[in-house]
């Protein structure tokens, strides 16, 4: 089985603790090290400028950055995630308060998936994900509203089906927000993508997730 990374960023996080026990691995990204500690849950790494969190934290496995740096706390915790080994990344604390941080996690979520991993965006019961030349796949039990984004250059190929808005061999577009607002029907689905990155959001309780992934 892949391993599972389960890292924390500095927006407020719900209940962790099922998370980090599912995770072979488990990364506070700056000031997501407070909402572990609140749930007395110990990271196998802290990484980050620790701007946000106000101190450096004491103890082993700390991997301190300059405030100055190209990558965001979140994408330098995904690339220790992927040193160890991790191919599937869920990331909390990382929806919500500033844009520009929102807008970098979505981006982060491309990075893994143009390198053959998988990243879940998890917050308030919203799940982002990203599909890079492939296809996800949900169960007919999902339901509610599916929204798909072209993520970067034209994404070809693209084919949405079980939907209630179906699409074929189709292309999207960073600039037009065609796959807005979709529907599950109840029946299993599929987005596909034969060339180019898609962002995938909807709404699924993020145990939910997990459990799809242990088995």
């Amino acid at each position: 089985m892949e391993k599972i990374c389960c890292i924390v960023g500095a927006m407020p996080s719900g209940d962790l603790l099922y998370a980090a026990k599912s995770s072979d691995l488990v990364i506070a990204a700056d000031g997501g090290l407070r909402y572990l500690e609140e749930q007395d849950i110990q990271p196998d790494y802290v990484v980050g400028d620790f701007d946000s969190l106000g101190r450096v934290p004491a103890g082993k496995n700390i991997i301190r950055h300059p405030v100055e740096k190209d990558d965001t706390d979140m994408l330098l915790a995904v690339r220790t995630g992927l040193a160890e080994g991790c191919q599937k990344f869920l990331l909390f604390g990382g929806l919500g308060g500033r844009l520009d941080h929102t807008y970098a996690n979505l981006q982060v979520l491309g990075f893994l998936a143009e390198r053959g991993a998988q990243g879940w965006l998890l917050g308030d019961g919203t799940v982002i994900t990203a599909v890079h030349n492939g296809t996800l796949e949900f169960p007919a039990e999902c339901s509610g509203t599916i929204s798909v984004f072209c993520a970067g250059a034209d994404a070809s190929g693209v084919t949405l089906r079980g939907l209630y808005y179906p699409l074929e061999d189709a292309v999207l577009k960073s600039s037009v927000p065609l796959g807005v607002s979709n529907q599950f029907t109840g029946v299993s689905a599929s987005v596909s993508v034969s060339s180019g990155t898609l962002l995938v959001m909807w709404q699924q309780p993020a145990e939910e997730i997990i459990r799809q992934l242990l088995h």
